[in-house]
Parts: structure tokens; sequence; C-alpha cells
């Protein structure tokens, strides 16, 4: 008997290689003044748990409205004139389940663990990342995956009509540990606006910070239909 467990068969996705200008645009200095809505986050009172002080699968913490209107309009604004998207709104099934839009997550280094995945086509077309901590290495970007087969074989890192998610498009829900592979990254900076096509497999390529809320990775994330 196997001292390890056996991990279901995953079906091969298909693949392109993430482009920019194509499947994610990079927007620096995206906000007028960024300070002063790190410091709007960092006064909220009211935040909601994730892992690991609740069962949540999600992990640290999040709160909603990270941007104002005044805010919101003119980054949207420049994701309509990046995709060539007509216009941008939230997505919601026919239950009102929908995704956290305009939500900031803080997430620190022992906190959160790298978990690729995407978000579900009948909410989202595109989802954007905004990093608003200052002090927070490079390398807690974003990253874009691809499967890698038992056999070693890189395969595919889009889910496709007729999925709706990743867990629909690979077949099954758990998969082995070394089943995606890092693609692509996208380097951590302040005031940077990372959007890109949800339904590539995608995920934070590592959290930071120890010291208090303020060490940590703080994001906000949005996710429009289009």
């Amino acid at each position: 008997m196997s001292l390890f467990p056996q991990h279901p068969a995953m079906r091969p996705l298909p693949y392109r290689k993430p482009t920019e200008g194509r499947d994610y645009w990079v927007i620096d200095d995206v906000l007028a003044q960024p300070a002063k809505v790190r410091q709007r986050c960092l006064d909220k009172t009211e935040w909601e748990y994730g892992y690991p002080t609740t069962g949540e699968v999600w992990p640290g913490m999040r709160a909603p409205e990270a941007l104002l209107a005044d805010e919101l309009t003119p980054l949207e604004a420049r994701v309509c004139e990046l995709t060539g998207a007509k216009r941008l709104w939230v997505g919601q099934t026919a239950q009102g389940q929908h995704l956290n839009h305009n939500c900031v997550q803080v997430v620190g280094s022992a906190e959160g663990a790298i978990k690729p995945h995407t978000d579900s086509l009948d909410l989202c077309r595109y989802a954007a990342v905004l990093y608003l901590n200052p002090d927070v290495p490079d390398r807690c970007g974003t990253s874009f995956f691809r499967q890698r087969m038992p056999n070693g074989q890189l395969s595919g890192n889009m889910v496709m009509p007729p999925h709706r998610n990743l867990v629909d498009a690979l077949g099954n829900r758990f998969v082995a540990p070394t089943a995606f592979v890092e693609d692509v990254r996208v380097a951590h900076r302040y005031n940077r606006l990372l959007v890109y096509k949800a339904n590539i497999i995608h995920s934070a390529s590592a959290y930071w910070g120890l010291d208090g809320m303020a060490s940590k990775r703080m994001t906000a994330v949005f996710f429009w239909m289009a």
C-alpha cells in the first residue's frame, strides 16, 4: 500500500501563453492618492476573517469598499480602455451570489499559501488586483500557472466553455500538490493595478508580513463582467 494519497486524474486544459496586452494588463501609478486609500483601509474597524482565524478557505482578513466611487470610476475607465470592454458590471447569480468586488484584503506570510485557481465564468470575465503596501517585495505579486500532468508533461492554463470554473474543467476538486507550475509572474509594485482574464489559472505569488496589519500584503481586488 502506498504511503502517499492517490489523486484522481485531471483533464488537460487548453493552453495559451499569458501575454501582456492580450491576456493581462499592467497599470502603474493608477491611483492619484494611493497613500490616502491605504490609510483609509488601515483605519477600517469592521473586518471579516478567514484562515487561520476561522475555518474559511480564503486567507487573512477582508473588508468591503476599498475604493470610493470617485476613485473607482476612473480606474474602471482605464480597464475598459485597455481591454476594449464597452462597459463593466458586477456579476450576480439568480440566487444573489456574487464575488467580493472592490474589497481590501490583508494577508500575512503565515496566513496564506499559493492556491492556483480561476474565477467563475458566471460571475467574472476580468479580475484585477491593486497592490497597496509600498514595503512588500517584488516577489509577492501575482502568478499565472499551467498544469503539470502526472508524467511531468506541461499542459493547459485556461477554463473554456462549456465549463464555468476550474473544478468542472479539471473533472475533480482534488489534485496533486504538484499539479500546477508557475508560468508567468507579475511583480508586486505599490499602486500597480494588474488586470487579467479571470479564466486563466492564477494565484498570489507569495504573502508578506508578520508585524501587525501594516506590515502585511494589502491588496484591493475587483471582479467584473463585461
